[in-house]
C-alpha cells in the first residue's frame, strides 16, 4: 500500500501531470493532443505519461496509428481514502494553542 501511495502522489506532484488528469477528466485523448497546450516536447509529454501510467493513473492504448491516454480514477481511490483520513480532524487555531500552553506553563509549580 504504502509504496503504490508513494508512486502516486509522486505522479500528482508534478503540475503538468495534475493538468494532463484534468484534461482526462473529460475523455480519453490522442497523445498528440494531450501535448498540444503544453510548452514542451511531444517526448517531454510522452515522460509524464510514463510516469501516470506508471502510478496507474492513466493507461494507454495503441488504436490503429494512435495512441490514446484514458483516465483510471480508480488509481486515486487508496489516496483519496488515506487523505480524507485526515480530515476528522478539526483545524487548530495556533494562537488559541499558544495562549493555552502559555497558561498551562504559568500554572506548574
Amino acid at each position: 500500500m504504502s509504496m503504490h501511495l508513494d508512486t502516486v502522489f509522486a505522479a500528482l506532484g508534478d503540475p503538468t501531470r495534475r493538468a494532463i488528469l484534468a484534461m482526462l477528466l473529460e475523455d480519453d485523448m490522442a497523445v498528440t493532443d494531450v501535448a498540444e497546450p503544453f510548452d514542451m516536447s511531444l517526448a517531454a509529454i510522452s515522460k509524464h505519461l510514463v510516469v501516470l501510467t506508471g502510478a496507474g493513473l492513466i493507461s494507454q492504448e495503441k488504436r490503429g496509428r494512435v495512441k490514446w491516454c484514458k483516465l483510471e480514477p480508480d488509481a486515486m481511490r487508496e489516496a483519496s481514502i488515506w487523505m480524507q483520513s485526515f480530515g476528522q480532524f478539526e483545524a487548530v487555531n495556533l494562537d488559541d494553542f499558544e495562549r493555552f500552553l502559555a497558561a498551562e506553563l504559568k500554572a506548574e509549580p
